[in-house]
């Protein structure tokens, strides 16, 4: 048996074509926002936030529709403004991608009920063999020295009769093509218990972002996604300050001051 740590790791984030804005901006007429933003490594989700609030008025300056005689021209007050008026569509234009690492399926089960703005790639039990068990505990049940010699005990049982599977199948024999490797594999991880550990990439735009961090920090939540989310809390806040700073995190809930974006 395997002790694992869950993990998130973030590996993909927006990247705005400036080029491509700005001669859509000389179309219409706002070459001046442009000039003003900061193009810094962390800055184009709030840019296109900002970008995709603004299209929706033409707000890019005064005069350029006849109805808006002033604009916000400071970024964070006009990202406050769209959580305030829950303007969330326009945050659904913004994604970012997390590799969540030895997570449980027990977690990776409650993940995928959310799926409006996210996108999932989980590993496959169904290719790939077990030899051992990774397995998360909490610190609670560390603490618990029978529990972990019982449960110890349990999965080396169950790592033994993974090997003993793949042996019995033949699975490490070069005559075995991969369908039937794959038959077999698919039957042994049956056999696996639902905390094993796994992982899965994990794509989700702003807006179900901000929804998800709530509810699984929540302190009704399972306690490894709530874990695992207050990570990606920490992520996004650093990422977008602007979007996420309106979070208060207190016992690991995150509760944001602005719902329903």
């Amino acid at each position: 048996m395997k002790s694992v740590q869950p993990e998130v790791f973030l590996v993909a984030r927006p990247e705005i074509d400036y080029a491509q804005v700005a001669a859509y901006l000389h179309e219409v007429g706002g070459e001046k926002w442009l000039e003003k933003l900061d193009r810094g490594d962390l800055d184009d989700a709030q840019n296109l936030a900002e970008f995709a609030g603004k299209i929706c008025y033409r707000a890019w300056e005064p005069g350029l529709n006849p109805n808006i005689v002033r604009v916000r021209n400071d970024q964070e007050v006009y990202l406050q403004n769209i959580l305030k008026q829950a303007h969330g569509s326009v945050l659904e234009h913004i994604s970012f991608s997390f590799v969540l690492h030895n997570v449980s399926r027990v977690m990776t089960h409650e993940v995928v009920r959310h799926r409006p703005g996210t996108a999932i790639s989980q590993e496959s039990l169904r290719f790939v063999r077990l030899a051992d068990i990774p397995f998360w505990f909490p610190d609670w049940a560390r603490a618990d020295d029978e529990l972990m010699k019982r449960s110890t005990a349990l999965l080396e049982q169950m790592e033994e009769f993974q090997r003993w599977m793949a042996d019995h199948f033949g699975l490490d024999d070069e005559s075995v093509g991969f369908g039937e490797k794959k038959h077999k594999t698919s039957f042994m991880r049956r056999l696996a218990p639902d905390g094993v550990a796994t992982g899965l990439l994990w794509t989700a735009n702003i807006r179900a972002l901000r929804h998800t961090i709530e509810a699984r920090t929540d302190p009704g939540a399972e306690e490894e996604i709530r874990l695992v989310f207050g990570m990606i809390g920490e992520l996004m806040r650093a990422e977008a300050p602007a979007l996420f700073g309106d979070y208060v995190v207190e016992d690991g809930a995150w509760t944001p001051r602005w719902r329903k974006v």
